[in-house]
């Protein structure tokens, strides 16, 4: 996709109420205006998607789940999503992305990924949905889980 990060935020929020028929995380007293901004640079969850190619691509991920991975936006943004996951682990994160793409969502995974240098995190509370469009057409799939307490704000 060739859109700024901002930009896809109302596509993954409309197509996480189709599925979920609830807004994405927020504070209550946020202004609708501040959603975008308050998603991408201050949510306390990550937020990641990944087109439906073959070998999906990473597309979006907010500062998150930047800080989760330890890759720079530019490192991150066009990564096959699969890298997300180390060797062992990527079976089963593979039969969860086959399950949402048949169901349309998938709550309460969690389950193990891989920083860049290699060392395992743990993820909780996850929930991934597939991305849809207006049409209903399949646009990929998006992904927020709640890190690991000692990643939190740590960008390398």
């Amino acid at each position: 996709m060739s859109t700024t990060d901002l930009s896809l935020l109302p596509l993954l929020e409309a197509s996480y109420r189709h599925w979920l028929g609830q807004p994405l995380p927020r504070p209550v007293d946020l202004p609708e205006a501040d959603l975008p901004a308050w998603l991408h640079e201050r949510a306390p969850y990550a937020l990641l998607a990944h087109g439906s190619e073959g070998d999906p691509l990473f597309y979006y991920a907010n500062y998150q789940a930047l800080c989760c991975f330890g890759y720079s936006r530019a490192e991150f943004i066009g990564m096959p999503s699969r890298l997300s996951a180390s060797p062992k682990d990527r079976a089963a994160r593979q039969v969860l992305m086959e399950t949402v793409g048949r169901q349309g969502f998938a709550t309460d995974y969690a389950g193990w990924r891989v920083h860049r240098t290699g060392r395992p995190f743990m993820i909780h509370a996850g929930v991934v949905w597939n991305l849809v469009d207006a049409e209903g057409r399949r646009l990929g799939q998006a992904a927020l889980f709640w890190p690991d307490e000692q990643r939190i704000g740590q960008v390398e």
